[in-house]
């Protein structure tokens, strides 16, 4: 195995990465307070949880044709600030001044009211969102072309990321603060203008403070072979076929297959069991007993939260060390001994043992948003090398859109695998004894098969360190770019 070191012009300055991270700290920010405010409509403006539900989940069905069209857009805008940069500050203030007005509600309204109000103001939201997500996400698969660098970036970006998980757990106790806020609904209208305020401020640092590597001439994906004054409608159809070709060319594309095939078996295999983690500790750990079973669940998901952090740290330094497949293969096999270890640990006579295989869990989503955005950037290179195009945008917005996608149906279908269990809540803590068992069964064993599966999907991934830097070289020398290699045997 040959290991090859990061050259110095290769390397980003740290400060550069974190003005990157700080777009993923607002990218997070923005999907989990719309996803924990959400809840006023129902407990302070009584709106029923069906429409709650409803308004919340049809807005996000416009991402699988709206994230794909943005990563095209981007991937082949041409401007003199760059393919990314202008979606990306003008997206962050549309972001932050639409979610900012989509929670100024005004009182009084009827049910049907809110309901359209809110749906039409999310939509505005969503569009905004991924005219700022989108091209940030293709920006970090350009930064630089080292191999290890990329995983340095991902794991500095992830890291800052999951800051905005640490504080929105508080915002539906900030918004009932009798301090500052007249109830809930005002509340929500005060801490939205400080989200937007916040979204719009740090998210354009990403546009003003980094810089592209790649001119439109080099990325452009749709050829110019059209012609310089062809009507506006045939400039819509040859786009719309670029669309499509780059489309489908990017769901062809076996190495990125293999990498949305296994984040979609860690990460929803994690999801799809979610809830049980609660109904596991409550009616079984706690024997029914919510109080205390909350208790223990918050307790074991602290720990998970801060071990995350830790492991976000790890992994990034073992990937530039043993490189991503094989730190891939360790960090989810750890997580699989810890969702092996709920069989044993979740125990009623030893109930705090549940903070037990919080920390080895940690490994799954931690490594897996660390890796799997260093390993897409490897995957471009490759794309770029068979088909003479840059597709970081379109490569990007379908591998988030299928995580939200797959995210979508696992939350659908834990509520279908828990009827399957038999659970009753009427019987409180005198739970069937087969419930109890395939409770614990799919809560332990789910994503301990689905990972083991994705890391078999791994196994075939064929963009290894030494292939990743063949690409490279072969892609500096079609281009006529100069870079020297500094390779060392490990």
């Amino acid at each position: 195995m040959t290991h090859y070191e990061t050259a110095p012009g290769d390397r980003i300055p740290f400060h550069h990465k974190v003005v990157y991270g700080l777009g993923a700290f607002v990218n997070n920010l923005l999907a989990a307070a719309i996803g924990g405010m959400v809840i006023v409509l129902n407990i302070g403006l009584g709106m029923n949880p069906a429409l709650v539900g409803l308004v919340a989940a049809l807005p996000r069905l416009t991402d699988a044709f709206t994230d794909p069209l943005m990563g095209y857009i981007s991937d082949n805008t041409r401007s003199r600030w760059g393919r990314r940069r202008p979606y990306i500050f003008c997206g962050a203030i549309l972001a932050g001044l639409f979610f900012a007005l989509l929670w100024q509600l005004p009182a009084g309204r009827s049910e049907v009211f809110y309901f359209w109000f809110f749906l039409g103001g999310s939509v505005l939201f969503y569009l905004a969102y991924t005219m700022f997500a989108t091209p940030w996400v293709a920006l970090g698969y350009e930064l630089t072309p080292d191999y290890h660098e990329r995983t340095r970036l991902m794991g500095t970006q992830n890291f800052i990321g999951q800051l905005a998980y640490v504080v929105a757990p508080w915002f539906l106790l900030f918004m009932q603060n009798e301090r500052f806020f007249d109830g809930m609904v005002d509340g929500a209208a005060g801490l939205a203008i400080m989200i937007g305020l916040i979204a719009a401020g740090v998210g354009v640092l990403p546009a003003l403070l980094l810089r592209e590597r790649f001119k439109a001439d080099i990325a452009d994906s749709c050829g110019d072979g059209h012609a310089p004054r062809e009507t506006f409608g045939a400039s819509l159809l040859r786009n719309l076929k670029c669309f499509l070709k780059g489309f489908v060319l990017s769901l062809k594309f076996k190495p990125f297959v293999k990498l949305c095939v296994a984040t979609f078996l860690v990460f929803n295999g994690f999801m799809l069991i979610a809830s049980f983690q609660f109904y596991v500790i409550i009616y079984y750990v706690a024997g029914g007993d919510t109080v205390a079973g909350a208790k223990y669940a918050g307790a074991a998901g602290t720990v998970q939260a801060i071990a995350s952090f830790v492991v976000i740290v790890l992994v990034t330094w073992i990937g530039t060390r043993l490189g991503k497949r094989k730190t891939f293969f360790l960090a989810i096999g750890v997580s699989m001994v810890g969702y092996a270890l709920k069989w044993v640990c979740y125990n009623p006579d030893l109930p705090w043992l549940v903070l037990v295989p919080a920390p080895l869990m940690a490994f799954g989503l931690g490594a897996l948003f660390t890796l799997m955005p260093s390993m897409i950037a490897d995957v471009v290179d490759a794309d770029e090398l068979d088909t003479n195009e840059r597709r970081e945008g379109m490569y990007g917005s379908i591998f988030w859109w299928m995580v939200k996608l797959g995210m979508a149906a696992a939350l659908a279908g834990g509520g279908f695998l828990l009827n399957a269990t038999g659970f009753d809540e009427a019987l409180g803590g005198a739970q069937a004894e087969r419930t109890i068992y395939l409770m614990r069964f799919f809560d332990a064993f789910i994503p301990f098969l689905a990972s083991a599966i994705a890391i078999y999907s791994i196994y075939t991934f064929s963009i290894t360190e030494e292939r990743a830097h063949e690409i490279r070289a072969e892609l500096e020398r079609r281009r006529g770019v100069g870079g020297e290699l500094a390779a060392a045997s490990a």
